[in-house]
């Protein structure tokens, strides 16, 4: 069984990453960059800003512990313990492998911090919003998320392990910090 999930991961990660051009490694890389968004996240902040005012600090603080729990147990808790390699540093695929710029990352894959840490970010600051703002930021993670398996050094397994662990952190911080902005309010 497992044998044959690591099969179909490795067959669709190729199919995906079979999918490139110049112009889309590009945009790709781009995508999968982190001070590129930086002017979403600057947007964002305003927003929070004009609909919590002077509680955002609550929210900045819940952001910056969900994005270090996100990303320390995507290295600490998976990819230190099942070290299972990179497509690109996989000697099996590595022939197969679309690589944009050279770049592969560290030795090991699985989880993906990029999807656990976007994820994080989107569903916890989704939830401040509304439902439509937690799709969108949903949509923009899977396109980080996604970008990853293009570049050639992700698996989608390690993508969904990432969103799946992000979208806990982002849940269960979202539920102190909505404990915590509702006692402020009521203060």
């Amino acid at each position: 069984m497992v044998e044959n999930l690591e099969q179909w991961d490795r067959e669709l990660f190729v199919f995906l990453n079979g999918f490139h051009s110049e112009s889309l490694d590009f945009v790709m890389w781009h995508v999968s960059g982190k001070l590129q968004w930086i002017p979403l996240y600057l947007f964002l902040l305003f927003l929070l800003t004009k609909k919590y005012g002077k509680l955002i600090w609550v929210i900045l603080v819940a952001t910056a512990l969900t994005v270090t729990l996100a990303d320390q147990f995507s290295v600490k808790l998976f990819k230190e313990v099942f070290e299972r390699w990179r497509p690109c540093h996989n000697l099996d695929l590595k022939e197969m492998v679309h690589l944009v710029n050279d770049k592969c990352g560290g030795r090991f894959g699985f989880v993906s911090s990029h999807a656990a840490n976007s994820f994080a970010t989107a569903g916890l600051l989704g939830l401040f919003f509304n439902r439509k703002s937690l799709y969108l930021l949903l949509i923009w993670a899977s396109l980080v998320s996604y970008s990853r398996v293009y570049l050639g050094v992700h698996y989608p397994s390690d993508i969904l392990g990432g969103a799946i662990i992000g979208l806990i952190v982002a849940f269960l911080v979202h539920r102190i910090a909505s404990s915590i902005l509702n006692y402020l309010k009521d203060a």
